[in-house]
């Protein structure tokens, strides 16, 4: 009874990365009973013959308060059973069990060694996210858990343990992880690090600048219209660099021979001509995006390859009251572990923030009858920030000299072909935002 009633509930879930495919079977992998009334599931979901695993706590009362009626998911035998991520009474049991290092059945919980934590605070659930969930404890831990589970470590957990240890700046400081064995490889469960209660989202605040310009006067330059961002680019450069230093000292580094420089180019030749197919309208950018490649085909130098944040843009900041604090170093969750831990160049997390510059300008424009007249301010916006951006990359030590400069925009290119067939995909009336990427610039 259970796994049909969970199939009709996860199908509902803002998580559930089959939804618009039927569940064809949910069968339950490992079902773990963490505390009386709290127990920790990893069930198995087959959809047209391909399996994805998902982990779910789950709750068990006899009477559900009203503040948990929203989190039901069915009544078994008199016993109301639901999403126990809703129930603070429920999760102090996860923060417990960090902090003493608890194991149930081969699951494990574990913190960070030298680190306190304190099992007082209640947890909130946020409800923001679309992949993960994550839980609030105070003021004080944010703890991630990742509903669809992909065998191995995550990423994220391996790069801010060994940037801690080091004692790098502009990360927030782990706490504690959960990790089970899935397919004989230790898998992360979960992730808990410093909440960062005063700090502001970075794309908040860039859009809140973008606001500000175009309410000014039109004769107004962006760096005399109110809430200028600029001061901040340049700092959060010049934070970018020092993290893509500290990736470099913690991990292994290797370069990208002139023939594998070749490839990477072939490869983005590929990905644009199954977006040319999908996307007609790309059709006409063609010949300036091939320019670009073509300028990578010409390199002569080896390129530097390292650990990279992977999926950088200003939704993955945060401005503290005293610096920019980067955060979600688990690269695009939709590729592969492989892929994700693979060493690439840093400039694609440096193309990635260029990207979300140009967004962050043209956000606002979408569907608005005066965004024609506004272009220009839009224009205007990014480039001032994307420059200040770059100068402080360079001021914080990130290198970028004129070979970097052809792979950097060969990158960037190749985030905007990308990002033209997402929103065809998923948000046609946003699909002029990156199709603005291949205009020439100034």
């Amino acid at each position: 009874m259970l796994p049909e009633l969970l199939a009709a509930w996860i199908s509902r879930q803002r998580w559930f990365g089959g939804k618009g495919r039927p569940i064809d079977e949910l069968s339950i992998d490992s079902d773990v009973e963490l505390t009386p009334g709290l127990r920790h599931l990893i069930v198995a979901i087959w959809q047209n013959g391909s399996r994805d695993r998902y982990q779910v706590l789950l709750g068990e009362r006899a009477d559900l308060p009203d503040r948990l009626r929203h989190a039901l998911i069915a009544t078994i035998d008199d016993t109301y059973v639901y999403d126990a991520l809703h129930d603070s009474d429920r999760t102090a049991w996860l923060l417990d069990g960090m902090a003493h290092d608890e194991t149930r059945s081969g699951l494990r919980m574990r913190h960070v060694p030298g680190v306190t934590i304190d099992t007082s605070p209640r947890s909130l659930m946020l409800g923001a996210e679309q992949s993960n969930t994550s839980l609030v404890y105070g003021d004080a831990y944010i703890c991630k858990l990742f509903r669809r589970l992909i065998p191995g470590v995550n990423p994220e957990l391996e790069i801010i343990t060994a940037l801690a240890a080091r004692n790098a700046p502009h990360i927030a400081q782990p706490y504690g992880w959960i990790e089970a064995d899935l397919d004989g490889t230790d898998t992360t469960l979960a992730i808990m690090q410093e909440f960062l209660s005063t700090a502001n989202d970075g794309w908040d605040l860039a859009l809140a600048s973008v606001r500000d310009l175009y309410a000014s006067l039109p004769q107004l330059p962006a760096a005399e219209a109110g809430g200028d961002f600029a001061a901040e680019s340049e700092r959060l450069g010049a934070a970018t660099a020092r993290v893509h230093h500290e990736l470099a000292a913690a991990f292994p580094t290797e370069v990208i021979e002139i023939h594998e420089v070749k490839r990477m180019a072939e490869g983005f030749r590929r990905r644009l001509g199954r977006a040319v197919t999908e996307v007609p309208e790309l059709r006409r950018h063609v010949s300036v995006i091939e320019a670009a490649y073509h300028q990578v085909e010409l390199l002569t130098t080896e390129v530097p390859v390292q650990r990279v944040h992977g999926d950088y843009h200003l939704g993955q900041v945060m401005r503290t009251p005293t610096d920019w604090v980067v955060l979600d170093f688990e690269g695009e969750p939709a590729q592969p572990l492989a892929e994700r831990r693979a060493l690439s160049s840093p400039l694609r997390d440096v193309a990635g923030m260029l990207r979300s510059f140009d967004y962050a300008a043209r956000h606002l424009l979408a569907g608005r009858p005066e965004a024609d007249d506004l272009e220009p301010r839009a224009q205007e916006w990014a480039d001032r920030n994307r420059a200040a951006f770059l100068e402080g990359y360079a001021e914080g030590g990130g290198v970028i000299n004129r070979g970097d400069a052809a792979l950097l925009r060969a990158f960037e290119l190749s985030k905007a072909v990308y990002e033209v067939v997402y929103e065809a995909r998923n948000r046609p009336s946003w699909v002029s935002i990156p199709l603005a990427a291949f205009r020439p610039r100034l």
